[in-house]
């Protein structure tokens, strides 16, 4: 899942125009409802702070807010279309994608992100998330016995681990597991250490950032 974190209300005050008269704040029900960073509580919470701040600066602002289940989809954003059109600004509590989207729909509206996004990862515990995938586009899981040394290392190494790590912690946060200690744990425990001894030929980084903006179509949508 996308892992997001609310930003600041004072960075979201610095980020709203002078004369605004309305805000509509728009929270995104599922990554970010989950890492409670852009859910429905989310919304309401940020929606009574910001009323209550324009209302200590004599400032008779409108604030309305909504949540749907996904802001990268039209179809969920459909419902909303009045209630966008309707105010001055609107404040996306949704992923860097969600409020891109938002922008895309609404060419003439401004969309402000309410949610510094942070990296894709799984629920590790409860409130807990770890950076898992960094969506390189050439996945090499099956080399690694299904722990990623682009994303799991903090330098992305893929043949083997630095000389830093002690104890099965990284030289760069002593809080953060090895990656290569993870590597050669799982490897081990699936009969697949022989695997790790293949040199692993330079990395393919056209198909992540290096080769410029990325899409994806499913050819089955485009199938005659």
């Amino acid at each position: 899942m996308i892992v997001g974190k609310l930003k600041d209300v004072a960075e979201i005050k610095d980020m709203l125009p002078e004369d605004l008269e309305s805000l509509f704040i728009i929270g995104c029900g599922t990554c970010v409802s989950v890492s409670l960073a852009g859910g429905e509580r989310e919304a309401k919470s940020l929606r009574d702070l910001l009323e209550l701040y324009f209302r200590s600066q004599g400032r008779d602002v409108k604030v309305n807010t909504a949540t749907i289940k996904r802001q990268c989809d039209d179809e969920f954003i459909d419902s909303e279309e009045l209630a966008i059109s309707e105010h001055d600004v609107v404040l996306s509590l949704a992923c860097g994608v969600g409020v891109q989207h938002l922008g895309i729909k609404h060419p003439g509206k401004m969309i402000l992100p309410g949610v510094n996004t942070t990296f894709y990862g799984r629920n590790s515990d409860v409130g807990e998330w770890e950076e898992m995938c960094l969506g390189c586009g050439d996945c090499i899981l099956d080399d690694f016995a299904g722990v990623c040394p682009v994303a799991r290392c903090s330098k992305s190494l893929i043949n083997g681990p630095c000389g830093g790590s002690q104890d099965g912690k990284c030289e760069v946060d002593d809080e953060i597991d090895c990656g290569w200690d993870l590597i050669y744990n799982r490897a081990k425990e699936i009969g697949q250490l022989d695997r790790l001894l293949s040199y692993e030929g330079p990395k393919d980084w056209s198909t992540y950032r290096d080769g410029g903006v990325r899409s994806h179509k499913n050819p089955e949508f485009f199938s005659e």
